[in-house]
């Protein structure tokens, strides 16, 4: 018997060794084969390029089969393992092109949990990471790879605890920074692949910092991956990201437009007071679309979203911008994905990347900042030869300088007039709105400061001209008694002025110092000098004794020109105010300023709260009148009531009855709270297991190998395992369906809620 038994297991070892074997030798093969693609070579379909068997599963469960463009030159270089730089027109399919190398990349090398962090893919906003993740999931459904999205508005507790058991990670820059400066054991040490999609948006400014910190800690032995529909060709970038000999792959530059083809593109040329009436007119007579409608801030979106939603337009309305919370971003993105017809306002957090189905329209409401921005907008409509329209509002000020720009870019758009029969003005609904609602008036204001200050901060001053806007006009279309006053655009326009003057004056140049000329400094603040001593303390305390006398200093921050004006809101905005001069006979003696040390001590809340009276409890009987809470009675009635003894046994007897009453509530009390204390931890037990932002790629692990059970398992299989939540001994053991439906799910809450 024992003869057999060992016959058997040393047949089972030549087996898993003979397996092994041919497991390395398809392997290597298929190393070969992709070191061996010819760049030259057209590909039509996935089947004909060497993947592995699972890649093509995962691709054929997800109705994936011919390649598009960017997808046939992308995918072979990139198996090669050779670093790349893509650029191609948005909805073209970009993300496949760079998540198949990847998977593939990983699976050569038969990458396991042991191995660590081998891909890194980093997107510019939450929204699109979390697209990036749903593909992976769908290609990838088959491989044994563990795979994270780390993106912020997340519980940073968790995601510390299951990071360094990813293979790969679909992550922010922010968060993935905050988690190499924090996460213990979270090293990049190993990485074989990064990619950057969005990549010209990840390299700019805004990314710049924390790009170049991402950098120092990744391994320059890599693989790098840039994809984007505007890409850079910078040295500076390039060097930055240490790529090697890197190819460079557009599909834009090869066709005639960069922009898609279906798509076709309008611009109308309006006033600034006209823009919202024309807006709302647009969504009157476009009930039957899906819209995507672009505004500079998010003081506008909320602005624009809560006035038309009270004007009841008869179309669903939506609002996204960055200070929403993650779960409310992700709730509005994909209630939008699945609405038929709808409007979305929205900043430019949706501008990039994300993949909305079916939208019909793109409306920029707002003129954007460069050609590159308007390509990214446009590009959420007309996706994988789907058509699309776009639609773009440009002020008269703005015409010129867009349309010039757009034509380097070879971005082909038409003007069109707007229906004077079907445009109509809404300025009455928006005034009584912020008549009756101060909410609307204040984010009237703040969408009015928030637009003047974007067209004032944009670099392209031939588009933008801020001082040339009507303020006035603006405000009133918004339903404001008038326009806020704005420092910064007073300030520009008086030095406008005083420079024209200046330019009359014979013999001027403009290469003259302002000082020469008795022009003010463009900041409106002279010089500090350099040589100024510093103050002894005997001296600031001397000066403290005139501070009642308006300094030269003072007197120059106060504007004293038309209007005096109190300015708050961070000196942005100013209200207009009369100052009444009083008479020095009404000055009251003892009102003179004091030290600071005084003024922080009068100005104290905790101080005046210390030596505030304390308050008195009172209770009221049946007729109204006070008592303290704790009463003595007088010694004569104490005495009059009984002995000592006999009051007291009989005030414990009371006690005791009141308290067996108050004991029976207090029982089903804890009780109600220990059952909601187990349900609450069964859920949270569930969600765990449900995680969606942890998965593991296949259920098809080797029996040495641990499972997590933090992993979903993401084949649509069948074949999939039951979730096991543990029970404790008392408890007997319950049998259940996996709950398909809400009625399954209903029914399986009452059987955990009976067995409590």
């Amino acid at each position: 018997m024992s003869a057999q038994r060992r016959n058997k297991s040393n047949r089972s070892k030549e087996y898993r060794k003979l397996k092994r074997e041919q497991a390395l030798k398809e392997l290597e093969d298929l190393e070969t084969r992709c070191q061996n693609l010819s760049p030259d070579s057209i590909y039509g379909r996935f089947t004909e390029l060497p993947l592995s068997p699972l890649t093509f599963q995962g691709l054929q469960q997800s109705n994936y089969v011919e390649m598009t463009e960017i997808q046939r030159k992308a995918i072979p270089i990139a198996l090669r393992g050779r670093d790349l730089l893509g650029a191609a027109k948005t909805g073209s399919g970009k993300t496949l092109a760079f998540l198949i190398p990847l998977i593939e990349s990983l699976y050569r090398k038969s990458w396991s949990q042991l191995d660590g962090l081998g891909a890194l893919v980093i997107a510019p906003t939450r929204e699109l990471a979390v697209q990036i993740f749903e593909f992976l999931r769908k290609v990838g459904r088959k491989h044994s790879l563990s795979a994270g999205l780390v993106i912020g508005g997340k519980d940073v507790n968790i995601e510390q605890e299951r990071i360094n058991r990813m293979n790969i990670l679909i992550c922010t820059p922010g968060r993935l920074l905050q988690h190499m400066d924090q996460t213990v054991n979270f090293k990049c040490d190993n990485l074989q692949v990064l990619v950057l999609d969005e990549a010209d948006r990840i390299l700019d400014l805004g990314f710049e910092k924390t790009i170049n910190a991402i950098i120092e800690n990744l391994p320059k032995e890599r693989q790098t991956l840039l994809f984007s529909a505007t890409q850079t060709k910078s040295i500076k970038d390039l060097a930055r990201l240490s790529l090697q000999d890197p190819e460079y792959i557009s599909i834009v530059e090869e066709s005639k437009h960069s922009t898609p083809i279906n798509l076709s593109q309008h611009y109308l040329v309006c006033e600034l007071p006209q823009k919202y009436d024309i807006l709302y007119s647009f969504i009157k007579s476009h009930l039957q679309v899906k819209a995507l409608v672009f505004l500079s801030s998010c003081k506008q979106v909320r602005f624009v979203f809560e006035t038309f939603c009270k004007l009841h337009p008869g179309i669903p309305l939506l609002h996204l911008h960055g200070k929403q919370k993650q779960t409310k971003r992700l709730e509005i993105f994909n209630k939008f994905s699945s609405m038929k017809f709808a409007y979305l306002f929205a900043t430019d957090i949706a501008a990039r990347g994300l993949d909305f189905p079916a939208v019909d329209w793109v409306i920029q409401a707002d003129a954007p900042e460069n050609a590159e921005t308007y390509i990214h907008r446009v590009g959420r409509t007309a996706r994988y030869e789907a058509s699309g329209q776009a639609l773009l509002f440009l002020l008269t000020s703005e015409e010129q300088g867009m349309k010039t720009a757009l034509d380097k870019k070879r971005v082909p758009i038409d003007k069109i007039k707007a229906k004077a029969s079907k445009t109509f003005s809404i300025q009455k609904q928006l005034q009584s709105l912020c008549f009756k609602d101060p909410e609307i008036k204040y984010l009237g204001q703040k969408a009015f400061i928030s637009y003047m200050r974007s067209v004032y901060l944009q670099s392209d001053k031939s588009i933008f001209k801020v001082d040339e806007l009507p303020a006035e006009e603006f405000a009133s279309a918004l339903g404001l008694p008038g326009a806020p006053k704005i420092k910064f655009i007073k300030k520009l326009r008086n030095n406008n002025v005083t420079l024209q003057k200046a330019k009359e004056i014979p013999g001027y140049s403009s290469s003259d110092e302002d000082e020469k000329m008795n022009l003010p400094n463009p900041d409106g603040q002279g010089k500090k000098a350099n040589n100024a001593k510093p103050k002894t303390k005997l001296e600031k305390m001397f000066n403290r004794k005139n501070m009642s006398i308006l300094t030269d200093h003072y007197k120059k921050l106060v504007d004293r020109e038309a209007d005096n004006v109190m300015s708050y809101d961070d000196e942005l905005i100013t209200l207009k105010r009369a100052d009444h001069e009083l008479p020095d006979e009404l000055k009251q003696p003892g009102r003179d300023p004091l030290s600071k040390r005084k003024l922080m001590k009068a100005t104290s809340k905790k101080l005046n709260i210390k030596n505030a009276p304390r308050g008195e409890k009172l209770i009221f009987d049946d007729y109204g009148n006070p008592h303290q809470v704790y009463e003595f009675q007088d010694e004569k009635d104490f005495r009059s009531a009984g002995d000592i003894i006999s009051q007291k046994n009989e005030f414990l007897e009371k006690e005791f009855e009141v308290m067996k009453k108050e004991d029976v509530t207090d029982k089903i009390i804890a009780k109600d709270k220990k059952r909601e204390k187990k349900l609450k931890k069964r859920v949270k037990l569930i969600e765990e297991l449900e995680d969606e932002n942890v998965i593991t790629l296949s259920n098809e692990f080797d029996n040495n190998e641990s499972i997590e059970r933090n992993f979903d398992d993401l084949s649509n299989d069948d074949e999939e395992e039951d979730i096991e939540i543990p029970i404790s001994k008392k408890q007997k053991l319950l049998e259940v369906e996996e709950p398909v439906t809400l009625e399954d799910q209903e029914a399986l809450a009452l059987k955990l809620l009976n067995r409590l």
